[in-house]
């Protein structure tokens, strides 16, 4: 019996993997219904560590902390960093926002009033080509309890890498 002969045009093209066609990264998972507290309509707003957002340059030495004392931080595969009204949604209240991810509340603006978000991104150029302004409806999964620490950030970071999601007994444990 002969050997299957390669296709025509095929003898010298490497084999691909499946896998290799997969993107780079798997994205997060939304939380499941019974984790969801509340849904809030919210606009939604995207802002960065530069002047044009908070008045700090580069050389400020509060350039790139929040309100909480964390550092900002954009991570679509994570966690990332948001400002809110405390009176609405507390420091430490983890959402999860269709579009950008999972997100805790580090951060108060002075024209984030009731119902506004701010969604933090890298660059200016990062707020306009992937976010803008945009009534959004958000996923309330955990209220905080008026403070957020890097601990917390990390500990979220690594369950959702792992996990894709934020379990809910780490939910229990985290605020």
């Amino acid at each position: 019996m002969q050997a299957p002969q390669p296709a025509e045009g095929t003898e010298g093209r490497k084999k691909t993997n499946a896998a290799s066609k997969l993107p780079a990264t798997v994205p997060v998972a939304a939380p499941a219904p019974e984790q969801i507290i509340t849904s809030l309509k919210v606009m939604a707003t995207g802002y960065t560590a530069g002047f044009e957002s908070t008045g700090k340059t580069s050389k400020h030495p509060q350039y790139g902390i929040t309100y909480s004392g964390v550092k900002v931080r954009r991570d679509k595969n994570t966690v990332s960093t948001i400002a809110a009204d405390p009176k609405v949604l507390p420091l430490g209240s983890i959402l999860y926002i269709p579009g950008y991810g999972y997100a805790v509340v580090a951060d108060t603006g002075s024209a984030i009033k009731g119902r506004k978000i701010d969604l933090y991104f890298s660059t200016t150029k990062q707020v306009y080509k992937e976010w803008g302004k945009k009534t959004v409806v958000v996923q309330l999964i955990k209220r905080g309890n008026g403070k957020c620490t890097e601990s917390m950030l990390k500990s979220l970071s690594r369950a959702i890498q792992t996990y894709k999601t934020v379990p809910q007994d780490l939910l229990e444990e985290i605020v």
